[in-house]
């Protein structure tokens, strides 16, 4: 029998919160009185196991069958989707919405019309309400089917109204469903490369933003119209390293949720992300004092008295907030203060690992070295980096796997460890030619690295010289700045040449962005 934690119904249960299982328990042992009962006897069993094995699940109750199984399985995993909806339902405004829908086709079929069409009124106002478009349609192509149900007079004036309704909310469909598609386009871009690396990139993406868009005048869209195209313009923004026009887009994102409060829970993941892209543009342009009234924003959700907290938010919050507490020190160059958290939030990160996509366990792992990276702990610095190195799937953030092997170079530098770096530096080498992404930044570091076994202590002030003279030009080139986004060599650079501890040179720098955005 095979044993896997990835089994469906064993990653289902063990979803279940302490509640959820009373509650399907209780329902449950109610539906079946008097009846077979082994779909329980299998709850409790699985319930119970720590890792998925259906040989001691045969073994613990000798009722269940090795023939059955399969089916007991099935039934089970339905009854606990069944449970959870009802549970629900009265929280989840799509569910009650559904629910009514549901309720108004039962009325339809008993040709009880004028029930029905006051049924669906009810649905059409919490359609409404809510802006759940795509209901709002479903509920709209219901009204079509009954016009001639429950009409006798006037049928002309209630047919165009109709038209007009679902006209009006096609449109708005089609724009969503042109600005989501839109966004998740660019974020696979972005998966794939990173930031942007090149004119080609620019050309792609910008040649697919403008020939998708369709013609719209922005204040005259519905608020998801609004919000959708706000987050498509947010990651066009980003790609491009334009965090300016990034910032803007995201406030407007913020702010659209704070002239419709009543809209945040309903759409609660989408207000999660616009807060996250707003400390994301913010920590980029150093907004220090924004930064710490929107992380507020952030911290508020897990408090919010009317919004169930359900894994998928609690996800949300987890990473977001996770990803801001270190970038909050990053801003303000408070290395050895950073460092004191991450413990903590690699431990977190270890309960939510099954759950978070590899892109964002990535950037953790990332984020982790640059902290101990600037605060010279560069033994902490190769950990994180080698589980970035060691992962199988290069595609994803190859930027990331890339710099990865750049920053390793350099802390084995530090770490006195120079036979090592000449082998990375071929292995590191292979890999951007590999990912098309060796550039100029990369070319020049890799010679620098290559040539320090042959320098001497007293040439090595001067090479460091040297290096950053040839650095400084590509930060202000705008295809070549990239890797600057990724590692503040220059600050590392000018530490080694001023003797100074690396932390120092970045906080001093950081402060004075700071104090120019106050």
């Amino acid at each position: 029998m095979p044993n896997k934690n990835n089994d469906p119904l064993f990653q289902l249960i063990k979803s279940l919160t302490k509640s959820e299982k009373r509650y399907f328990k209780l329902h449950v042992t109610k539906q079946i009185a008097g009846e077979d009962t082994k779909y329980l006897k299998l709850f409790d069993l699985i319930d119970k196991q720590k890792t998925y094995d259906e040989t001691k699940i045969l073994e613990k109750d000798k009722t269940i069958k090795s023939s059955q199984l399969s089916n007991l399985k099935a039934h089970l995993y339905k009854q606990i989707l069944q449970n959870l909806r009802s549970l629900n339902s009265d929280e989840d405004i799509d569910l009650i919405i559904h629910e009514i829908i549901d309720h108004s086709s039962i009325l339809y079929n008993k040709c009880l019309y004028d029930q029905c069409i006051k049924m669906l009124d009810k649905a059409k106002n919490l359609a409404e309400k809510y802006d759940k478009n795509t209901l709002l349609l479903e509920i709209i192509e219901f009204e079509k089917r009954l016009v001639t149900k429950y009409i006798r007079t006037n049928i002309e004036d209630k047919v165009s109204k109709l038209i007009k309704a679902s006209d009006e909310i096609n449109e708005q469909i089609n724009n969503i469903n042109t600005f989501s598609n839109l966004t998740i386009k660019l974020y696979s871009f972005y998966l794939k490369i990173g930031f942007l690396r090149n004119h080609t990139d620019f050309e792609l993406v910008n040649s697919f933003l403008y020939s998708t868009l369709p013609v719209f005048h922005e204040e005259q869209l519905s608020f998801d119209e609004k919000m959708y195209l706000y987050n498509s313009f947010v990651g066009y923004y980003f790609f491009i390293q334009d965090f300016d026009r990034g910032y803007e887009y995201a406030k407007k994102w913020v702010n659209l949720f704070d002239e419709n409060p009543t809209l945040i829970t309903p759409k609660i993941e989408m207000y999660i992300r616009s807060v996250n892209n707003l400390l994301v543009s913010q920590s980029k342009l150093f907004k220090y004092e924004e930064f710490k009234t929107t992380v507020q924003k952030l911290d508020e959700i897990l408090e919010r008295k009317d919004l169930k907290l359900t894994e998928n938010i609690r996800l949300l919050v987890f990473k977001y907030s996770s990803t801001h507490k270190i970038n909050r020190y990053f801003m303000t160059g408070e290395f050895t203060e950073g460092s004191k958290i991450i413990p903590e939030i690699a431990e977190s990160l270890e309960n939510f690992e099954q759950l978070l996509d590899v892109h964002y366990i990535l950037i953790f792992y990332y984020k982790f070295a640059c902290m101990y990276f600037g605060n010279s702990n560069y033994q902490n610095v190769v950990f994180w980096l080698n589980k970035i190195i060691n992962m199988k799937d290069f595609d994803i953030r190859s930027d990331i796997h890339g710099f990865a092997r750049i920053l390793n170079l350099i802390s084995h530098y530090e770490l006195g460890n120079l036979d090592l770096v000449d082998y990375y530096i071929r292995s590191t080498y292979r890999f951007l030619i590999k990912k098309n992404d060796l550039h100029l930044f990369q070319k020049i570091i890799m010679k620098f690295l290559r040539k320090l076994s042959s320098i001497t202590r007293d040439q090595l002030i001067d090479a460091f010289k040297e290096l950053r003279e040839q650095l400084i030009p590509l930060n202000d080139k705008f295809y070549e700045r990239r890797p600057f986004i990724y590692f503040d060599i220059l600050s590392w650079l000018e530490s080694k040449i001023e003797n100074r501890d690396v932390q120092e040179v970045i906080r001093e720098k950081a402060l004075k962005k700071i104090s120019h955005n106050i």
